[in-house]
């Protein structure tokens, strides 16, 4: 299993946005330049955050994108889920009953669990912990 590229940016805007001083804004082509994503892809992604309420977006003069609630509030698996949908490492995880075997399955528990550790460990890394180490590698 391996994220997309599209999330590996995702994350790395959020992360640039959670650096900036707070309520801060940026333009999208400075987002582009600082965190080397080609800018029309950086545009659809963008989009998908907002949609998702992660981020906000401005037009005119003044405009530009910052986070649409405090980076603390924000976590990775919210970045994640809004750009891939649902973390699902099996159907019979997200799914009750999908599976027939789902009782007998000697492999079931493993997933399950497997489950619940990947997504309380996303839920659980905030952006503003990413934002300090991000500040803290660069000096």
């Amino acid at each position: 299993m391996e994220i997309s590229r599209r999330t590996d940016y995702g994350v790395r805007v959020i992360i640039d946005l959670a650096t900036l001083p707070l309520d801060g804004r940026t333009s999208t082509h400075e987002i582009a330049d600082r965190q080397k994503i080609p800018g029309p892809f950086l545009a659809k992604i963008i989009s998908q955050l907002s949609l998702s309420g992660l981020v906000s977006t401005y037009r005119g003069s003044g405009g530009g994108v910052s986070l649409a609630r405090p980076a603390s509030e924000i976590s990775l698996l919210h970045v994640i889920e809004a750009l891939e949908g649902p973390i699902q490492l099996n159907r019979c995880t997200i799914e009750p009953g999908a599976c027939p075997r789902d009782e007998h399955c000697p492999v079931h528990q493993v997933w399950a669990k497997a489950q619940t550790d990947l997504t309380d460990l996303l839920s659980g890394t905030t952006f503003d912990d990413l934002a300090e180490a991000a500040q803290l590698a660069r000096h």
